[in-house]
């Protein structure tokens, strides 16, 4: 059974939204060896994977219309919005108080949270999944900033870089890998 248009370009979208932002959190931390070759390469599959996605889409949507829900569309933008506004107003705040270096964390933490609200509103469990791992890459990173000379930054950003790569990825490996009956 192969996936429906309306997978497809869900799919297709998931890659290019979290491929994009994947990108975004590899370019985060210092580019400082050893890391730097893995965040370069992390931030280049990103885009190529963002590209893919976007061809997806592109496909899909030349197939033909997908239903769009207003109610849906509603949600996911209070959901993003309250995002937005959190992680804007805790970074001013933290950029205040002079810890600035914590502010991927925070931002980390936000967007991991924001993915247990969207989970329902784009019928994904799995980003409840996605949400609590980058949660767990913001915790790891305060600890390494709070525990160690390592920056927030630095464990922050690439943990979540790697977990939205991997989940965009998986998004496509879904559409071309879909068994009878699901």
């Amino acid at each position: 059974m192969t996936a429906s248009l309306a997978e497809r370009r869900q799919a297709g979208l998931t890659a290019l939204y979290l491929g994009v932002f994947g990108m975004i959190w590899f370019s985060v931390p210092d580019s400082r060896p050893p890391l730097g070759t893995y965040l370069v390469v992390g931030s280049l599959t990103s885009i190529l994977v963002a590209g893919i996605g976007a061809l997806v889409v592109l496909r899909a949507h030349r197939q033909g219309p997908v239903e769009r829900n207003a109610t849906t569309d509603r949600r996911y933008l209070v959901i993003f919005a309250g995002e937005l506004a959190a992680a804007g107003f805790g970074a001013v705040l933290l950029a205040v108080i002079h810890q600035s270096e914590y502010i991927p964390v925070l931002i980390g933490a936000v967007v991991g949270l924001h993915f247990l609200p969207l989970a329902p509103v784009l019928r994904d469990p799995a980003l409840r999944v996605l949400g609590v791992a980058v949660c767990l890459a913001a915790l790891a990173g305060l600890i390494a900033g709070l525990a160690s000379d390592v920056t927030p930054a630095r464990v922050t950003a690439s943990g979540i870089g790697v977990l939205l790569l991997g989940y965009a990825i998986g998004a496509l490996i879904r559409i071309v890998v879909r068994r009878p009956g699901r």
